[in-house]
């Protein structure tokens, strides 16, 4: 048996066991005086006006929710920090991954062509992301034709969202092996990949009533064979749609630049020559691993996520489950080795605009007189937090006893955003908040390493982590 038939074998269980409880507790409405018992928790006392007054008239409660006491207690200096020039900016788009996938590459390539400046064209990969997603959901679609597409969770799964512009580090590695990378001047941005919002919605409607009228042939007797060439006719009308917005990709460049010396130089090349000549030998999914604390799943063991990537051959997004004492002392590695690397985390959670995010930021206990304490494990079951905003994690602080006290994000929101385009947070908001880490595997600790090579746990693409 597969492990993916014993998940589901233990999940219907657990849903024949839930409809066994739904059918023996009802639900029970609140009577009177239990709703009097309620009402008469409210004291109105002077202090419980003057709240009210205040809270009822400021929109803002995080500001009013401020935490003096831990203000001025966070500096933004670092005893271990990697070398980094330069701040991007996504504008309004979800590709935090792959900006931040491509700011862990950006300082070896401005030292490589000994460059004061230098950026990727993100809207290049942004196209064939987009290209590439549009394909695998109509190959999903052809896959599962026979499933029906309300009862049938993976299809349901598929037309909600065939496509967006999020994704994770594997996506940005299975496009730029695929695909290569260009320099910004190449293939600039456009207001559709700034503000990508109506791209995705015009796509989104397109592949859906193509995906339906898959279905439709299929059912109707076609063959797959059949169904691939209407699905030809498909992918011309996105790459149609993807060039009128974003313009067409270069098949071959000429990239003039200017050194730090003054010096005007130029480079021929192809976008995949290009990617494989800025890369590190070993900048592969052998040598690096996504690393992830979720203290909802056992440690020390891979995870898959089934059908998560961008093309239909790439690699889909997996991890290795670490502890957070692991986590740490790898990334502390990683940064006085001068490697930056990609992480993700829960961004919006007690973040101060001016660049500092600490669990104790913000009081909405004391403001509200109510308890909101929950751990880690309980706020993802219950969706009260996941990981939401990828970033370069460049430096950390430590302690007399090299023991991390703060660290550093190098953001993708311009250098207005944060602390200059930086984010500090404490130690006990990575505890809290912090999810995952791409990390060269040497950095990890042999026990890690060894886990590393286990075979993965499958997990559906709807599972409540992602």
């Amino acid at each position: 048996m597969t492990t993916h038939q014993t998940y589901y074998m233990k999940r219907t269980a657990l849903l024949v066991f839930s409809g066994i409880m739904a059918m023996t507790i009802s639900a029970q409405q609140l009577d009177r005086k239990e709703l009097d018992d309620i009402r008469g928790s409210f004291s109105r006392t002077a202090e419980t006006k003057a709240l009210q007054n205040i809270i009822s008239n400021n929109r803002d409660i995080k500001s009013l929710a401020l935490n003096r006491s831990v203000q001025g207690r966070t500096d933004h200096y670092f005893k271990y920090r990697v070398s980094v020039s330069g701040i991007t900016d996504q504008k309004q788009s979800g590709r935090c991954w792959m900006f931040t996938s491509m700011n862990v590459l950006r300082p070896a390539v401005m030292e490589k062509f000994g460059v004061k400046e230098f950026d990727f064209s993100h809207n290049y990969n942004y196209f064939w992301d987009m290209f590439e997603k549009s394909n695998l959901f109509l190959e999903n679609v052809i896959r599962t034709a026979g499933e029906d597409i309300i009862m049938n969770r993976d299809v349901a799964f598929f037309f909600q969202n065939p496509v967006s512009d999020g994704g994770v580090w594997n996506n940005f590695l299975n496009v730029a092996d695929k695909y290569g990378v260009v320099p910004q001047s190449v293939m600039p941005e456009t207001a559709h990949s700034d503000d990508t919002r109506s791209l995705n919605s015009i796509l989104n409607e397109r592949l859906r009533a193509g995906g339906y009228a898959l279905r439709e042939m299929m059912a109707d007797g076609a063959t797959e064979a059949q169904a691939r060439a209407a699905k030809l006719d498909i992918m011309k009308d996105v790459y149609r749609i993807l060039a009128l917005c974003l313009g067409e990709p270069p098949t071959e460049f000429v990239w003039r630049y200017k050194t730090a010396d003054g010096e005007i130089k130029s480079l021929s090349s192809t976008p995949l020559e290009f990617y494989r000549s800025i890369i590190p030998a070993d900048y592969d999914a052998e040598s690096y691993i996504m690393i992830m604390h979720d203290p909802t799943r056992e440690y020390y063991k891979v995870y898959e996520i089934e059908n998560y990537r961008n093309t239909v051959e790439g690699v889909n997004w997996r991890y290795l489950n670490l502890p957070l004492d692991e986590i740490k002392s790898a990334a502390i590695a990683s940064i006085k080795a001068n490697e930056a690397m990609y992480a993700s985390c829960d961004v919006a959670k007690y973040y101060n605009p001016e660049g500092i995010s600490d669990p104790k930021m913000y009081d909405y206990e004391s403001l509200f007189g109510v308890r909101l304490d929950m751990d880690k494990k309980a706020r993802i079951l219950t969706r009260q937090s996941g990981s939401s905003h990828a970033m370069t994690l460049i430096a950390v602080d430590t302690d007399e006893n090299d023991r991390p006290v703060k660290w550093e994000f190098e953001n993708s929101w311009g250098d207005k955003a944060c602390h200059g385009g930086y984010l500090t947070f404490t130690d006990r908001w990575f505890d809290e908040y912090m999810f995952r880490l791409v990390i060269n595997r040497k950095y990890l600790s042999d026990k890690a390493d060894k886990a590393a090579d286990s075979k993965p746990v499958m997990l559906p693409a709807w599972d409540y982590m992602f």
